[in-house]
């Protein structure tokens, strides 16, 4: 695999609109991506293989904290180690800005996300109950980075 790492800009999203549902999952509407991309306190980033964009995650700045919105990998690219370069650069990337803590939500049923955020050291810190869809429960999860 060939993968590199780069800021992602509204024409990789315009590039990945007709397949953000088919290839990646469900996901935000185009309009709510589009606007968060364009936020001045978001950072989002793209995995390619070759030109082909195979992943992509994205965090928000709050204060002196970063709030990962979400880590996605092309379903037919998943278990391959992307997830993991995408949230090592999310991370590296607080580090570079002096943030001091990183925090997202993850749905209970997906274990392989769970998984990979013990793996970087995520402690559990807190449930919000049928976050997903009025029925699945979010798992609260922290990373102390400075």
């Amino acid at each position: 695999m060939n993968l590199k790492i780069s800021k992602m800009n509204v024409d990789d999203l315009n590039s990945m609109q007709d397949i953000l549902f088919s290839d990646f999952s469900s996901f935000w509407p185009y309009s709510s991506f589009k606007q968060e991309l364009e936020c001045d306190n978001s950072h989002f980033i793209i995995a390619k293989n070759d030109n082909e964009i195979v992943g992509f995650a994205g965090l928000k700045v709050i204060v002196d904290e970063a709030d990962i919105m979400n880590i996605v990998v092309k379903k037919s690219f998943r278990h391959n180690g992307i997830g993991s370069v995408l949230l090592d650069n999310l991370i590296n990337f607080a580090k570079d800005k002096n943030l001091n803590v990183v925090t997202l939500e993850v749905n209970e049923h997906n274990l392989s996300a769970i998984r990979l955020y013990d793996k970087f050291g995520f402690d559990h810190i807190g449930i919000r109950k049928k976050y997903y869809n009025g029925e699945s429960d979010a798992i609260i999860m922290s990373k102390k980075i400075n």
